[in-house]
């Protein structure tokens, strides 16, 4: 199979922060956002502080009308609101073994990276506090709390490349309950109208995890950034061969049918689990895959879409 690219160094998230652009988390989307729609309302963008109660003006909002007080003072009255400054955005980012593979171009843990730094640049330049909890087995749970501007980047891309290096091939097998206790530090952390951003193959979820991201959304907002592989929603018939994640090779015979059966069927049921608890929560899932660059990927799903020639 095509070695892909196992690693990220800090420079290169670094030089993503000109490919920030184009897409938005905010509710206001194009036409073609996933983000339009049902979920529209899910994402409610920064809050709102109340600011004055004032006379109605022609071409004030109705829905603005503040009934009791248009009654008790004998004109129409209006509240007016204004948008709070800035926004907590909290990234969960998976590096753990799970998201070491990939078949084409760059592993999963590589996306994942990718995608929180154009996440991070993106939050930041629109004036938003982004912070970030990072996990892996050899890097374990980290907190970075939300600040503004370019201190809170800064230190997400470092966590993020710190635990991606730790990544090997020769590593134990990933560890399900680090994405649990990810989860339960969010809760610990995201009190009230934060927007919650998952970027993971969301290995190992279960009811425990259900559990957590109920809690995460009964006041804040939530948006999964599911990552995968083409291979592992289909293994290709062709016979015995080499598979390699970059550091080791292990010989395996593609023409087994049970073995492809079964290690699509592992992938399937998650992807089906993670659609139908979307559904449930009425959480977006903005789904990217390896093979294809991660910036264009957000840009189709959350902005506008990609002229033909650039989508070529």
């Amino acid at each position: 199979m095509t070695e892909a690219r196992a690693y990220v160094t800090l420079d290169e998230l670094r030089h993503l922060r000109h490919r920030a652009k184009g897409f938005s988390f905010l509710p206001r989307q194009p036409v073609h956002s996933l983000l339009t729609g049902r979920h529209a309302s899910r994402l409610r963008g920064r809050g709102l502080d109340f600011e004055e109660l004032r006379h109605y003006a022609e071409g004030d909002d109705t829905r603005a009308m503040d009934w009791a007080a248009t009654a008790r003072l004998g004109m129409p009255h209006v509240r007016v609101y204004t948008e709070e400054r800035d926004r907590n955005v909290l990234l969960l980012v998976d590096q753990r073994q799970s998201m070491f593979f990939g078949s084409r171009l760059t592993m999963k843990s590589v996306v994942a990276a990718e995608a929180a730094a154009l996440s991070a640049f993106r939050v930041a330049s629109l004036g938003d506090r982004v912070g970030a909890i990072v996990f892996s087995e050899a890097g374990g749970v980290v907190e970075i709390k939300p600040e503004a501007r370019d201190g809170g980047v800064r230190r997400i891309l470092s966590e993020v490349v710190r635990h991606n290096q730790l990544l090997s091939a020769t590593a134990e097998a990933s560890d399900p309950a680090l994405l649990n206790e990810a989860l339960r530090r969010a809760v610990g952390l995201a009190h009230h109208d934060w927007l919650i951003v998952l970027i993971s193959d969301t290995a190992g979820a279960d009811a425990e995890s259900v559990k957590q991201v109920t809690r995460l959304t009964a006041h804040n907002d939530a948006l999964s950034v599911f990552i995968s592989d083409p291979l592992e929603a289909e293994l290709p018939d062709i016979g015995s061969t080499v598979l390699t994640d970059g550091s080791r090779q292990i010989e395996a015979d593609l023409s087994a049918r049970d073995l492809r059966r079964q290690f699509s069927a592992g992938f399937a049921e998650r992807r089906a689990n993670a659609a139908r608890f979307s559904l449930q929560r009425a959480i977006p899932v903005l789904p990217l895959v390896t093979g294809r660059d991660v910036s264009d990927q957000f840009r189709e799903q959350l902005g506008r879409r990609l002229s033909r020639r650039r989508a070529a």
